[in-house]
């Protein structure tokens, strides 16, 4: 069995992280976000592994070595010369996903997506049904911001139905899929929306299927997401695998901190926080609803609160980081400063307070050459 994960493009959601580092290869609970998709995979029996790839094809591949003797699996990469959408890259790896592959099912999985992947809950009930394809969908408290999947008791998919105004189902695609092969010259070689194109048509056959995902579900694929995303998956450790949490006087609700870290007993973690390998925490710090990411310094008695803290960084004594901001690679902030709602690029060095929401500091014509004034944030 196959599988393909659409890594896609410049990962400009979450910048600054995303100008050091492919998105995919940007830690989420220590470890890269595709990681854990591939371990999900692994697990269920899937011998190859297709990256579809537009954006720093050369740092992805850097990877792909230990990866494949890490899990034993195989991993290539479909690269695109112009975005394919979400359907075109399944077209485009035609022959990839083909080749060797007598079960006739692949996995096709957004890079984005973090949940617990119960991958052999979708393959029982694909094999049940015998259909084109099926999706994962989650329920949502809100529909009315979503495109929303209407099915069956049978969980046959009928339609979707564009952010509707009124209640008729609180389930989603989830961005997680399996389909019989049969599918990909259904698909044409040029730019394709899956969502648009391919699932109604698949609908209007009868051919296409829904199960809803136990568990949590998050698209984290920008900061204030990722945030969330940060909370429900140490939620689920605490519930299936509660020897992963760090315990003790100064840790308040659940908290990873990789082996590797230095934390001062004087500093209160907790709760919702992630601390990467390297990391420096100092006495009197206070960290809530952060991520640390790996060599990250905070010195003493400094405050973070959901925010993200990028590698090799440096904050000051009595620094105050709140708001959903993001330092990139490398910033160094200096002593006691204020920092609300801000992202700061890599190699910056911050001097005074920002307190103006979606602030962001860079240095010479940084901003401009990376294209980010163009980018929401």
């Amino acid at each position: 069995m196959k599988a393909l994960i659409l890594v896609g493009g410049y990962g400009t959601r979450l910048r600054p992280l995303t100008f050091s580092c492919p998105k995919p290869l940007v830690e989420f609970a220590n470890k890269p976000i595709m990681l854990h998709q591939i371990e999900a995979l692994v697990k269920v029996g899937v011998t190859e592994i297709i990256l579809a790839i537009n954006y720093q094809p050369d740092a992805m591949k850097e990877q792909i070595n230990k990866l494949q003797d890490l899990y034993k699996v195989k991993i290539t990469c479909s690269q695109e010369t112009e975005p394919m959408g979400t359907a075109g890259p399944i077209r485009l790896a035609k022959e990839l996903i083909l080749k060797d592959n007598p079960e006739g099912l692949f996995f096709v999985l957004n890079s984005d997506i973090i949940c617990e992947f119960p991958f052999d809950k979708l393959i029982a009930f694909h094999k049940q049904h015998q259909r084109e394809g099926t999706i994962f969908v989650n329920e949502v408290e809100d529909p009315s911001k979503y495109g929303v999947v209407i099915s069956d008791q049978d969980g046959r998919i009928k339609e979707f139905i564009e952010k509707p105004q009124e209640f008729i189902s609180n389930k989603i695609n989830s961005g997680l899929y399996l389909f019989n092969t049969s599918i990909i010259d259904k698909i044409p070689l040029k730019p394709t929306s899956i969502e648009r194109e391919i699932f109604p048509q698949m609908a209007k056959d009868g051919q296409l299927y829904q199960l809803v995902l136990d568990g949590f579900w998050k698209d984290v694929g920008q900061p204030k997401d990722y945030l969330d995303g940060t909370v429900l998956i140490l939620n689920s450790y605490a519930k299936h695998n509660p020897d992963l949490l760090r315990r003790g006087r100064n840790i308040i609700g659940n908290v990873l901190i990789d082996e590797t870290a230095i934390i001062d007993e004087n500093a209160v973690i907790g709760p919702n926080v992630i601390i990467g390998p390297g990391c420096q925490v100092k006495e009197g710090v206070r960290l809530r609803n952060c991520v640390l990411l790996k060599n990250s310094v905070i010195n003493a008695n400094s405050w973070i609160n959901e925010s993200i803290i990028g590698w090799s960084s440096i904050v000051g004594k009595w620094v105050r980081i709140e708001g959903v901001s993001v330092c990139g690679e490398d910033v160094q902030i200096k002593d006691e400063v204020y920092i609300n709602q801000s992202f700061i690029l890599p190699h910056r060095s911050v001097t005074a307070n920002i307190q103006t929401k979606g602030t962001i500091q860079y240095y010479g014509n940084y901003l401009q050459q990376n294209d980010y004034a163009q980018t929401p944030i």
